[in-house]
């Protein structure tokens, strides 16, 4: 039987630290020590395991065959650790620690954001971290504890919960459909001018279907306004600039308020789904429980 006393947990989270960070010198910036300690950390643990974790060369660090076993397994010893810890000192119904979350800029700004804040002030004791980008990220490798993500999942590995359905409409000013009418049928909206949203797949062409189940496809010819922000579009929409295809979570409150008015309210758009993405575990952390519940709450979903 292998002798555990001689393993140090805190070597273990100096390992796990170097393998996401990608070098001594930047897990020494995250665990907040000297490059020699760390350096140190990793030949001791080494040589109690009696295994070569990592191979060294001027350029940079990369796992060795048993090394990269070994992460995965020092990865999942440290998140039990870690939730053993939290629930001895807060019990399950106290989740404390720090939150790490990330997602989609206007997502994260417009409905993450205030439901991180709402489980700050019910959980004094939790420590919020959130990213916010459009790029899909790797959990594991920037430590996220959860992602929220917008549309088709990838096959990642990582277990997912639904949050709610994304859905888009077709908005504009009532400034703009004074001066250039009010589309009655998807023919009308070719030549309109139009606010893009350029981070989407086909920024420019869409599908509307119609109350009979009908699809047509509508190509927008005269872009105006073009941006990788929700926030810009919606901002140009709402100056008078034209037709704009948004999320509704970035406008409905501007349509409820007569901001925005949807354009041919009777066809919609392909609905699609947002997801909460996290690390495969047999125990789902309980501050990652409260803040799947939360968003879900705060979304209808």
């Amino acid at each position: 039987m292998i002798d555990l006393s001689t393993i140090n947990l805190n070597r273990l989270t100096t390992f796990v630290a170097v393998v996401e960070a990608g070098s001594l010198t930047a897990a020494a910036e995250r665990l907040g020590l000297a490059k020699s300690m760390v350096s140190k950390h990793m030949q001791l643990l080494e040589q109690e395991i009696g295994v070569g974790l990592l191979v060294r060369s001027t350029r940079k660090l990369s796992l060795t065959e048993a090394g990269r076993s070994f992460y995965e397994s020092s990865r999942q010893l440290l998140q039990a650790a870690e939730q053993a810890i939290e629930q001895a000192r807060s019990g399950r119904d106290t989740p404390q620690g720090t939150l790490r979350v990330a997602s989609p800029i206007d997502y994260g700004i417009i409905v993450v954001s205030p439901v991180l804040a709402q489980l700050r002030a019910r959980y004094p004791a939790l420590k919020i971290d959130l990213t916010c980008h459009d790029h899909i990220i790797d959990l594991i490798a920037e430590g996220i504890d959860v992602t929220v993500r917008l549309g088709k999942l990838a096959d990642s590995g990582h277990m997912a919960t639904r949050i709610d359905k994304l859905t888009r409409w077709l908005v504009a000013s009532p400034d703009f459909l004074a001066r250039h009418g009010t589309p009655a049928t998807p023919d009308d909206l070719p030549q309109l001018p139009y606010v893009s949203l350029s981070v989407l797949a086909q920024p420019n062409q869409f599908t509307l279907i119609g109350s009979d189940g009908s699809q047509t496809e509508v190509r927008m010819q005269n872009t105006v306004f073009s941006s990788n922000t929700a926030y810009a579009t919606r901002a140009a929409a709402l100056a008078g600039d034209g037709v704009l295809r948004a999320t509704v979570f970035s406008v409905r409150e501007d349509v409820a308020a007569g901001r925005l008015v949807r354009v041919l309210p009777e066809w919609t758009l392909p609905e699609s789904e947002i997801h909460a993405v996290y690390p495969a575990t047999s125990h789902l952390p309980q501050k990652v429980r409260v803040f799947i519940d939360a968003l879900k709450a705060a979304t209808g979903g």
